[in-house]
C-alpha cells in the first residue's frame, strides 16, 4: 500500500489530532474524498516491484489517465485566480457569504439547459493534498498524492510526496490527470474528456514520431478512474462525446469510446448512486464546523453531478416510514423535493438567504424559490436520463477490458427511512462496502430489490473484480 490512511497528521498534541479525525475535512460529502478508516494494513514497497516496468517507456505500453472523483478537482475562479475549492485559509471562499456562494455554486435559472448555465469557475489540477490554515498554523492533508505518485502522474516522482515513489526515469510522459469541473453534469464532462484524449494521443504521437520514427502511432489509454470520476470514464466509453437523448429510451450504447481505452479500471465507482448524495442534498455539508465552512443543502443542490449520485428508487434504498417491504420514494420527482423542502426546496432561514445572494436581481423569496425549482426540476429529469443511459445492458467490444476494485469491509448506509409526515430522513440499515459506496453500488448489482441468485446480475460486463479491505479513498492508494 501507498498509505494506509490518508488522514494521518504530523501533529504532535491530541488536541489537534481531536479537530482534524476523519470527518472533519472536506472528504466527508458524498462520493468524492470519504473515508478515513485505518484496517492496520502493511505497506507493500511498490518501488522494488514495479521499478524496472515503469522506467520502459516504448509504444507497446499503453499511456495513463487517472481521474478523480467528486472534490478531487481544484477549482478556482478565473478572473481573480482565487481558490475557489482546494483550500481552507484566510484567502479561501467562504461559502456562507454572499460572494462565496456565488462563487461556488452554479448559476441559479430555470428552464434552460444545464450545459448553458456558465460561470467563470475553472477545474485547475487534480486535488493532490489539501491546504488549511488552523489558528495562523498550515497544514497539508494527502487526496490523491499517492496514486499519483504511483503512476508518476503530473511530475509526481519526489520521494518526499508518497511512501516508496517511483523512479520512473527521464523520459517518462505517458501518465496524464484529467481535472474537471465536479459540480457539472456528467455527461458534459465525458464530452470534455473525449477533447482530453484526443489531444493526449496526439501529444503521445508526436512523442513516438520523435523518439521512434513512428507515424500516427495507435495509441489508446489505460484509464484509472475514481469514485465519480468512474460515471464520467464509462459514460464516455459507451457513448463517447454523444450527449443524451431526448427520450431516455432511445439512448443506443455505441462503445463510442472504445477507439481511445484498452483498460478502464473503476477504483470505488458509485454505479447505482450512495445514500450519502442524498443525504448532504437534505442536510447540507459540514466540512467542520466553527473551525472549517458548512455548504447549505441549497448551494449543493445547484450541483447536477450530485444527484447523479443518488440511489436507484428501483433498488429500495430510501422507504416510508420504516418499511423495508413497502412502497419506494420516486426521487426524480421533484414535487417530491418540493414538499419535504429538500436541496433547492429548502425553506431553511440559511438556504433562503442564500437565494438572495445568487439572485438579489429577484423581486422576492417566492420567486426565488420558483426559479430554484425550475432548476431542480431540470437536474432531476437529467438525473433519470443519464441513470437509464448509464444501467443500459452491453457486452464489451472486442479488445477492451472493464476493471472494477471496490472496498467490502466497512459499514456503508444501505437504506433510509423518510417520515411520510415529516418528512424527516434518518439512515436505518448499513451493508458491505468502502464506507461511501456500498459494494452492489460497485458492482451494480440488480440482485438488490429483486430475486436474489448465487450468480451476479449486472448491466456492466465486467473483465474482473476485486475487492479491497479499504474504505473510500484508501482504495486509491493500494
Amino acid at each position: 500500500m501507498i498509505q494506509a490512511n490518508n488522514c494521518r497528521l504530523d501533529q504532535s498534541t491530541n488536541a489537534m489530532r481531536r479537530i482534524f479525525r476523519c470527518g472533519i475535512l472536506m472528504v466527508s460529502l458524498t462520493i468524492g474524498l470519504t473515508g478515513c478508516q485505518s484496517f492496520g494494513k502493511h505497506e507493500a514497497d511498490v518501488k522494488i516491484i514495479y521499478e524496472r516496468s515503469a522506467q520502459y517507456h516504448m509504444p507497446d505500453r499503453n499511456p495513463v489517465i487517472v481521474i478523480p472523483g467528486i472534490l478531487g478537482s481544484k477549482l478556482i475562479d478565473r478572473d481573480s485566480r482565487r481558490m475557489v475549492w482546494g483550500a481552507f485559509d484566510p484567502e479561501s471562499v467562504d461559502p456562507t457569504t454572499p460572494e462565496g456562494a456565488r462563487l461556488i455554486s452554479l448559476p441559479v435559472e430555470g428552464n434552460r439547459p444545464l450545459s448553458e448555465l456558465r460561470d467563470g469557475v475553472e477545474p485547475n489540477g487534480v486535488l493532490d493534498k489539501v491546504h488549511i490554515n488552523l489558528f495562523g498554523i498550515p497544514l497539508d492533508i494527502r487526496a490523491y498524492v499517492g496514486i499519483l505518485t504511483t503512476l508518476g502522474a503530473g511530475g509526481y516522482r519526489d520521494e518526499a510526496l508518497g511512501l516508496h515513489a517511483i523512479d520512473y526515469g527521464d523520459d517518462h510522459f505517458t501518465c496524464f490527470q484529467f481535472d474537471y469541473d465536479w459540480r457539472r453534469d456528467n455527461v458534459e464532462n465525458a464530452k470534455r474528456l473525449k477533447k482530453f484524449i484526443e489531444e493526449k494521443r496526439a501529444y503521445v504521437q508526436q512523442a513516438y514520431k520523435k523518439r521512434y520514427g513512428i507515424e500516427q502511432a495507435s495509441v489508446k489509454f489505460d484509464i484509472v478512474a475514481h469514485s465519480m470520476g468512474s460515471l464520467v470514464a464509462r459514460y464516455f466509453l459507451m457513448y463517447g462525446d454523444a450527449d443524451l437523448p431526448e427520450q431516455s429510451q432511445d439512448a443506443v450504447v455505441t462503445w463510442a469510446g472504445a477507439d481511445y481505452v484498452d483498460r478502464l479500471i473503476l477504483v470505488g465507482p458509485p454505479n447505482a448512486g450512495s445514500i450519502n448524495a442524498l443525504t448532504q442534498l437534505i442536510e447540507g455539508f459540514d466540512v467542520g464546523r466553527p473551525i472549517l465552512p458548512y455548504y447549505q443543502s441549497a448551494l449543493l443542490g445547484t450541483f447536477p453531478a450530485l444527484y447523479e449520485l443518488l440511489p436507484r428508487p428501483r433498488h429500495g434504498a430510501i422507504v416510508w416510514d420504516g418499511d423495508k417491504s413497502g412502497a419506494v420514494l420516486d426521487l426524480y420527482d421533484p414535487a417530491l423535493w418540493d414538499r419535504y423542502e429538500w436541496g433547492l426546496a429548502s425553506r431553511e432561514e440559511r438556504n433562503v438567504s442564500f437565494l438572495r445572494s445568487v439572485l438579489p436581481d429577484v423581486a422576492n423569496d417566492m420567486e426565488r424559490r420558483r426559479i430554484a425549482l425550475a432548476l431542480q426540476t431540470t437536474i432531476l429529469r437529467r438525473t433519470k436520463a443519464f441513470h437509464e443511459a448509464m444501467d443500459k445492458p452491453a457486452r464489451l467490444p472486442s479488445g477492451v477490458d472493464m476493471f472494477l476494485v471496490a472496498g467490502d469491509a466497512a459499514d456503508t448506509p444501505r437504506r433510509a427511512s423518510v417520515d411520510r409526515q415529516t418528512g424527516t430522513f434518518k439512515i436505518i440499515e448499513y451493508g458491505a462496502g468502502d464506507g461511501t459506496v456500498l459494494r452492489s453500488s460497485a458492482l451494480l448489482d440488480e440482485r438488490i430489490g429483486g430475486e436474489w441468485r448465487p450468480s451476479l446480475v449486472s448491466p456492466i460486463d465486467w473483465s474482473s473484480v476485486l475487492f479491497l479491505f479499504s474504505d473510500h479513498l484508501g482504495l486509491t492508494q493500494d
